[in-house]
């Protein structure tokens, strides 16, 4: 008897039989699916199956109407999603065969990934269950012996219900949210002929209205000119900057008053008359200060940071953060929320300061090392913390060494191990000193560090 291995995508697939052919023998290559003597390993191409509307809810174009509404259907049955119909009758030939006894979920480890599995398993069965045992692999990294690990310590499909669940509730709801906004708004917007389709969606409505919002803020937004004013002062050691600020002022309601900011022309130019070439009293007060390094990165934080450094979008950071995952086998799972490591990864953590300290990346390298050498690679409750991991820890690399990286995705890999190397060293120390110089009752504000 076999297990049916099922990937979310074909390359996954291919993955899986390279990293498990060393251990359980060669694979042998159909059309569809990879087979050996324990294994069938196949794979979908995301999403097979959708959500079919009921067919005495199937209204048809030009005759949606509030009388029809709302759409709740007492279940939801599955459809093939027209376009990959042929992939999924050759997932379920393999899942449906005689010799074939038990499943393996190997789609993409989160919410999705559990949910495309589910829904093919639920068409594979019909009217029946497949009455077939199911198990998780649930994969950080896609290197060869990250993926033996995981066929080592495979989940239950108990532990994972919660998720199903969850992924389940999700595309129900959405598909709810959807058929009826979706009508209602289209009905209402052609209440006075016509067909004016308006879509409504969980994520796309409420984004929508973020961008209409900010859209009116800016048609609202009045211009109105202020003015600050800039000080040279000379000390024996030379020269140094100041500007005005009232020390008296007190936040406001309107957000564009603030203490270093006079609103008209005759203001500012009587503070500049009472103070030029006049003596001023000088007070400081030096701050010894630390700074930590930002966070490990999340996929949002992430995204945020390729977009403030190299001008990449959300989707291109997110395409790159995909391809060094599975591609490259660079870094660790990309789609995470969570900024933390679990606790017992310390040892992982040493072994990829090794592998970059021994890379022959010259500009990472010997930061890796200096690392390695001042022990600075131990348990940090910042980085460690089992309470703030959830299905995924942090995107940080793997034990892999990358080649053959586009100037894109180098960028991001960089980006990824820097952070990941500063989050250990120590704080950046250093004095926050603030110098307030008065002259004729104005008080200007210098701060250095």
């Amino acid at each position: 008897m076999k297990t049916l291995v099922i990937a979310e995508k074909p390359s996954v697939a291919q993955d899986i039989v390279k990293a498990l052919t060393p251990t359980s023998g060669k694979f042998e290559k159909h059309d569809d699916h990879f087979e050996n003597d324990k294994y069938v390993v196949t794979s979908a191409v995301g999403h097979l199956v959708e959500i079919q509307a009921p067919e005495q809810y199937d209204v048809k174009r030009g005759k949606w109407s509030f009388a029809n509404l709302p759409v709740i259907p007492p279940h939801f049955d599955l459809k093939p999603v027209d376009k990959t119909k042929t992939r999924l009758n050759a997932v379920v030939k393999q899942a449906k065969r005689k010799d074939v006894n038990a499943l393996i979920n190997a789609c993409d480890a989160g919410r999705e990934g559990e949910l495309i599995f589910r829904l093919i398993e639920q068409y594979a069965g019909g009217t029946k269950n497949l009455d077939k045992p199911v198990q998780r692999l649930w994969l950080q990294s896609m290197t060869p012996q990250a993926i033996r690990d995981g066929f080592d310590n495979l989940r239950t499909n108990t532990q994972m219900q919660g998720l199903a669940d969850a992924a389940r509730s999700r595309s129900e709801a959405d598909w709810l949210v959807g058929i009826n906004g979706t009508r209602a708004m289209t009905a209402f917007n052609s209440r006075d002929g016509g067909f004016f389709l308006t879509t409504v969606g969980r994520v796309q409505t409420p984004t929508l209205a973020v961008v209409v919002e900010r859209e009116e803020q800016i048609r609202k937004f009045i211009s109105r000119d202020y003015w600050e004013i800039h000080a040279e002062f000379a000390a024996a050691a030379g020269t140094y900057p100041g500007k005005w600020f009232d020390p008296k002022w007190r936040k406001e309601e309107d957000a564009e008053k603030k203490a270093d900011r006079k609103w008209t022309a005759a203001e500012a130019q009587a503070i500049v008359d009472a103070v030029r070439g006049k003596t001023a009293s000088v007070t400081e007060e030096s701050t010894p200060t630390t700074q930590a390094s930002p966070g490990l990165f999340d996929l949002t934080s992430l995204q945020r940071e390729a977009n403030g450094k190299f001008g990449f979008s959300a989707k291109t950071t997110l395409a790159l953060a995909q391809s060094l995952y599975e591609r490259h086998k660079a870094l660790t799972y990309p789609r995470t929320d969570s900024r933390h490591l679990p606790e017992d990864y310390v040892p992982v953590a040493k072994e990829t300061f090794e592998m970059l300290a021994d890379s022959g990346m010259r500009h990472l390298a010997p930061h890796a090392l200096t690392a390695l050498n001042n022990n600075y690679v131990r348990k940090i409750p910042r980085v460690f913390d089992n309470k703030k991991v959830s299905d995924h820890f942090a995107i940080i690399p793997t034990l892999q060494a990358p080649s053959g990286l586009s100037e894109a995705e180098q960028k991001l890999y960089d980006l990824v191990v820097r952070r990941f190397m500063a989050v250990f060293f120590p704080s950046a120390e250093y004095q926050v000193t603030t110098r307030i110089s008065v002259a004729s009752g104005h008080s200007f504000k210098t701060v250095g560090k």
